[in-house]
């Protein structure tokens, strides 16, 4: 088995310059899937930055269920955490919509990106985004040489 194969992976939001508003990723449709991992990707995190990163989930992507907080979801993120990650991984989501809300504010951090890999696929091998994900391949004990 490859991990590749066996998830799929999306990118969620584009880097965001410093800043002090929050962030929403897009949705994150999780249906086929048993779990998610959420990937912050931050830059540098100005003194006194507070920080937060918490998952949201909706049953129809917002349409007449709005998206709310998961319990214990929510992550602190120090100001002196710069160009770090900040994962939270769910499984067995109860909704079929997530998102991840980084909220920022008193001084300014940048986020170099949100991703997402789904993975416990209920169908193998897996697709990856092509909205967000530009190439791929798999090697199996390749031989060494020119790439």
């Amino acid at each position: 088995m490859n991990l590749s194969t066996a998830t799929k992976a999306i990118r969620l939001s584009n880097a965001a310059t410093a800043a002090t508003t929050s962030i929403t990723s897009s949705a994150l449709d999780c249906k086929g899937f048993d779990g998610a991992l959420f990937i912050v990707s931050m830059g540098a995190i100005g003194a006194t930055s507070v920080c937060t990163a918490k998952l949201q989930q909706s049953s129809d992507d917002g349409v007449a269920d709005a998206y709310s907080d998961l319990l214990d979801t929510s992550i602190s993120i120090a100001d002196d955490d710069d160009n770090q990650l900040v994962m939270i991984d769910i499984t067995k989501p109860q909704k079929r919509y997530l998102k991840l809300v980084l909220a920022r504010a008193t001084a300014t951090a940048v986020v170099d990106g949100i991703m997402a890999q789904l993975y416990n696929p209920k169908n193998e091998p897996t697709t990856h985004d092509s909205a967000t994900v530009v190439g791929f391949e798999l090697h199996n004990s390749p031989a060494e040489g020119t790439a």
